[in-house]
């Protein structure tokens, strides 16, 4: 049941950052509107990179590969997301976007507990920098 539980949350993950994608590539010019209503400069270059690297996150909670460090680079972007677009300022103008903003945070942890705790053993590449496991501790 392990094992199928972390499956399903690797499937999750990707599956979010997988939507995110997808909508950015199929609205380009929208997302970079939204960007740039937020008060950021390279609206459009912004949306891009946000694409790919929501692409690269995808790709790393599928595989296994670098997991603690795309579930660690998730977590720092998801929180980065809630203050910039759902932030305290936004709130007296629409109650909606506490709740935004709030959910960011679970998000972020579970991405937390998977940075800890790993890929799983079954279908996972296994590649990464951070909490290298040793042949001794497996």
């Amino acid at each position: 049941m392990r094992t199928v539980a972390i499956l399903i949350a690797r499937l999750i993950f990707a599956g979010a950052f997988a939507m995110a994608a997808v909508f950015k590539f199929a609205g380009m010019a929208d997302t970079a509107a939204y960007i740039e209503a937020a008060g950021f400069p390279f609206p459009l270059l912004l949306a891009w990179f946000a694409a790919i690297f929501e692409t690269g996150l995808v790709l790393a909670f599928l595989t296994g590969a670098f997991f603690s460090e795309a579930a660690l680079l998730a977590g720092a972007y998801v929180i980065f997301l809630a203050f910039a677009f759902h932030g305290p300022s936004l709130w007296q103008g629409n109650q909606a976007e506490f709740g935004f903003f709030v959910d960011h945070f679970t998000f972020l942890a579970g991405l937390l507990f998977a940075a800890v705790h790993g890929p799983g053993e079954k279908l996972a590449v296994r590649l990464g920098i951070l909490w290298k496991e040793t042949a001794a501790a497996r």
